[in-house]
């Protein structure tokens, strides 16, 4: 939950019941329910799971309804609490990452969430198997195809009002919008469905983090009832639903799903987290006495020139093989350099700082520029680099590796546009265990005197050198 977010949203006098006690069930009771949660999960035929802020409160992102919670220390007169790291930097909890491995397995069919903060796609849960009732502080929607955007900064609005970015589609074109609900919106009647559609077939519903507390949302679990479908909450404050569940279990979240991990045999990976860029060189060439070429380069949003570049604070561009050349320092968006010279081949060393939350510090990409030719189109299986560049930090526990997925150059102009794919985060859950352990590994690697370069397949990548399917999701 975003705290800008919530000064967004619209005064609303009722929010629910706040600030009730927690309850903790005692060890060996917290065990025992823990091994049945295991049993109905693994003798389910179609597992539902229905999620709300509780499950993200160990990402750093504090509820609302908790004796901690937003609106709770707002009615107290204590005003809005703070994040423990900016909000687009958010990294999956061990019960996110736990859904995704569920869902890879095939034990889980569908997941209904009531968060804004994206960390269910982000995670992995697949877009169709994802209803977000409340909508996606990073997602911007089409109104007129339909298109959904999901960006990696959080969208300027609320209440679905349009946005500065409009459908890249040259078919559409339409201004695009912001996907989150305000107090007065209806719920979206396709999310609505799908959820109900997955909560009549479910013969259990498993209900995270969530005080059941908001209408119509809180309701969409008795619908399994109806064909003798189980329910079961894990919170720790108690819901108006308590009585209709087959299993209350009263314990942290994440330590529930570790136990139930651990019994269903289910080991689950590091989550790394992935962040593009595009850098664009623009050139024109002046013919004289000498000659000689005015150049500029770019360092912008994959989501457009004017979006926000939120992990990347700012740029550095040296040269390493023209120590006469001063160093720049970009501070601020748009990161933009411009310079003439000699018509001559030059090394650029882009040194990019990224922003507070990241598992580095920053990374280093030669970028080598020769003026009379072409670099080079590079056009790489986007989904096949992303899975080399994991797999890769995965097995070093380094964050910070890049690699280039497309360079091409616009036609009719000298102008080049490359785009990066770069390690900004690696989460390594601790060994599944009773009460279950987050680390981030925050690895601040120096640059390394050699450039090392891993050739696999297709792709290229470079070491750490930094300090009823529903609609098409679109990554841009």
């Amino acid at each position: 939950m975003s705290l800008g977010y919530v000064q967004k949203l619209s005064f609303k006098e009722d929010v629910g019941t706040l600030g009730m006690s927690e309850i903790f069930d005692p060890p060996n009771v917290l065990q025992q329910k823990i091994e049945e949660l295991a049993s109905l999960i693994e003798e389910s035929k179609h597992l539902v799971v229905f999620t709300g802020a509780g499950i993200s409160t160990s990402c750093g992102i504090p509820d609302f309804r908790g004796p901690k919670g937003v609106w709770t220390l707002q009615r107290e007169g204590k005003g809005v609490p703070e994040a423990s790291l900016p909000f687009h930097r958010a990294m999956p909890s061990l019960t996110h990452v736990a859904l995704v491995e569920l869902e890879k397995a095939g034990i889980l069919k569908f997941v209904i969430s009531q968060n804004v903060d994206s960390i269910h796609l982000r995670s992995g849960i697949p877009r169709e198997k994802l209803a977000e009732l409340h909508g996606n502080s990073f997602m911007e929607i089409c109104p007129s195809c339909g298109a959904e955007y999901l960006r990696d900064f959080e969208v300027e609005t609320i209440g679905m009002k349009e946005t500065p970015r409009r459908c890249s589609d040259i078919k559409c074109g339409a201004k695009l919008r912001d996907t989150v609900l305000d107090w007065e919106d209806a719920l979206p009647r396709k999310e609505m469905n799908a959820a109900s559609k997955h909560c009549r077939m479910a013969d259990v519903v498993l209900c995270l983090g969530t005080s059941l507390q908001i209408t119509p949302a809180c309701n969409l679990p008795l619908k399994s009832l109806r064909g003798g479908g189980k329910i079961v909450i894990v919170n720790l404050q108690p819901t108006p639903k308590d009585k209709k569940a087959w299993l209350v279990v009263h314990g942290m979240v994440d330590q529930v799903m570790a136990g139930v991990m651990e019994r269903l045999n289910c080991q689950i990976s590091p989550y790394v987290r992935i962040d593009l860029f595009h850098v664009i060189f623009n050139q024109t060439h002046c013919i004289g006495e000498r000659k000689y070429t005015k150049w500029s380069l770019r360092v912008i949003s994959v989501h457009g020139e004017k979006a926000p570049l939120s992990f990347i604070k700012s740029v550095e561009i040296s040269f390493p093989d023209r120590p006469e050349l001063k160093v720049a320092v970009l501070q601020k968006q748009p990161f933009v350099l411009k310079r003439e010279m000699l018509l001559r081949p030059l090394d650029i060393l882009l040194k990019i700082n990224l922003s507070d939350g990241c598992g580095c510090q920053f990374v280093n990409i030669d970028f080598p520029v020769n003026f009379e030719e072409s670099s080079g189109c590079v056009n790489l299986d986007k989904d096949k680099v992303i899975q080399k560049l994991k797999d890769v930090t995965v097995q070093d526990q380094c964050c910070g590796k890049f690699s280039v997925i497309e360079r091409k150059n616009v036609p009719g102009q000298k102008k080049e546009l490359s785009t990066y794919a770069v390690v900004t985060n690696i989460v390594k859950y601790g060994a599944i265990a009773p009460i279950a352990k987050l680390s981030v590994v925050n690895t601040v690697a120096k640059r390394s005197k050699e450039k090392v370069d891993i050739r696999s397949d297709d792709c290229l990548m470079a070491s750490c050198e930094g300090e009823g399917t529903m609609k098409k999701l679109r990554v841009q």
